[in-house]
């Protein structure tokens, strides 16, 4: 069941909320302050964060910025009497999703919470389905990879091979292992890696030469990076 975090002073509030989030068929976990949210947020996971914005220990923007600087992409609902339209336009530029001011009608306020989850949900699984890496994204449902936003066209065993740099980024693999795991035979034809890996630079990088990307490590195999490692000895 999604668990949604109220944030809020208000023991008043904190019942409807409570009441709303069950109605909706989610798990509602209280915090009565600023501080108490951050710690819940670094040791669990929710789905939601419901913020007041005007409590006394820490104000509903400053635990934002917090939970935003630590990296959580948590959809956050502001809650607040506040209702001026700097502080809504405010809320939502330091990473708010949404800004309801009091009275809320809990109906609507339950449907938001919903819709909130759910487009977030899918937006994960958006992003799951895209590998990306530094100017690279490959989408995982069309096969299609793009550089800076462009198409590059692939043929199939390009593609397989595309796929597995980007799943393996930085990880530096031999021949054999490229060879068993894009053609899955374990008779193994270093060659074609070597012309298969040919075939991608000339298409990845500004100077297939001097590769920025797909680089062969010296007597172990290949790897691929999303930024330039400027170690010696590492690239050709």
């Amino acid at each position: 069941m999604p668990k949604v975090l109220i944030v809020d002073d208000d023991p008043s509030i904190q019942r409807v909320l409570k009441k709303v989030i069950l109605a909706s068929d989610l798990e509602p976990v209280v915090a009565s302050g600023g501080k108490e949210a951050i710690d819940l947020l670094n040791g669990g996971s929710f789905d939601l964060m419901i913020l007041d914005v005007m409590m006394s220990d820490m104000d509903g923007f400053e635990v934002a910025r917090t939970v935003r600087g630590s990296g959580s992409t948590i959809p956050i609902m502001f809650l607040s009497g506040r209702t001026e339209e700097f502080d809504t336009l405010y809320g939502l530029s330091i990473g708010g999703d949404d800004y309801v001011t009091k009275p809320f009608n809990p109906i609507v306020l339950g449907a938001k919470v919903k819709a909130m989850i759910r487009r977030n949900r899918l937006e994960r699984a958006d992003r799951r389905r895209m590998l990306s890496a530094g100017p690279f994204r490959y989408d995982q449902d069309t096969m299609k990879l793009y550089k800076d936003g462009k198409e590059i066209p692939l043929s199939s065993k390009e593609n397989v091979l595309m796929k597995f740099f980007l799943q393996n980024i930085g990880r530096v693999f031999s021949k054999q292992q490229i060879y068993m795991q894009v053609w899955g035979d374990a008779v193994v034809d270093e060659n074609t890696v070597m012309v298969y890996i040919s075939h991608l630079r000339n298409k990845l990088e500004e100077n297939p030469k001097k590769p920025r990307y797909l680089k062969t490590v010296w007597g172990l195999g290949y790897k691929f990076t999303a930024e330039p490692d400027k170690r010696r000895g590492d690239q050709k």
